[in-house]
């Protein structure tokens, strides 16, 4: 992997970052330690909630581990060996809205990917037919006559419109926390609760349950 990672930097002449994308797996902390040493830029880390259309709903549901706990074991592993700031950490899988950015830049991440929530945004209406290319709303095809029914210019304003909305929405979180930029609220988890969630669980992400100060 290092000798992968160093060819693609010298291909590109260290003018871009390497980004190496990992499913969430019960040794995930150990497999990202591994990337970061071999040289990586940025690490994504695929939650087991995440899929494409293609994906059985069986599989995404239950092969892997939730995102939350891959990233509080990841972000932790990094810092205690030194090297969390050698690599941006990025997390993906059922992230729904701005609450699940917060909470996960509070868990460590520095970045987060969406997908399903930007194809609900375009029009997708969940259908689980993406792998036959004869999506009905116009999304995943390249049938001409099924392809016209997605206004480009409407699902770009949709899009654009959730977009705006979540970051609306983090600054108000980020204003209620008392915190003055997203930075400052990477590793955070001093500020988050849990509610519900059963002791393991909470030892896990490193938080403390609701009711529970400082």
């Amino acid at each position: 992997l290092s000798q992968l990672i160093y060819a693609i930097k010298e291909a590109t002449d260290y003018e871009k970052p390497v980004s190496v994308k990992i499913s969430a797996v019960h040794n995930v902390a150990a497999i990202a330690s591994g990337i970061v040493r071999a040289g990586a830029d940025v690490v994504t880390i695929d939650g087991f909630r995440g899929g494409t259309g293609a994906a059985p709903m069986v599989i995404r549901d239950n092969v892997g581990i939730p995102i939350e706990l891959a990233l509080a074991a990841v972000d932790e592993r990094l810092r205690n060996e030194g090297i969390r700031n050698n690599a941006s950490i990025i997390c993906a899988g059922g992230i729904r809205n701005s609450g699940d950015i917060a909470k996960a830049i509070a868990l460590g991440a520095d970045a987060v990917v969406i997908g399903t929530a930007a194809l609900v945004a375009l029009g997708c209406r969940i259908c689980q037919k993406c792998y036959t290319g004869n999506c009905a709303w116009g999304i995943a095809t390249q049938r001409p006559e099924l392809v016209r029914r997605l206004d480009p210019q409407v699902g770009a304003e949709r899009l654009t419109n959730l977009l705006t909305a979540w970051s609306l929405e983090l600054k108000e979180i980020l204003g209620s926390l008392g915190v003055n930029s997203i930075e400052s609220l990477r590793g955070s988890r001093e500020r988050l609760r849990g509610i519900g969630l059963d002791p393991q669980t909470l030892e896990l992400l490193g938080v403390k349950p609701a009711g529970v100060g400082q």
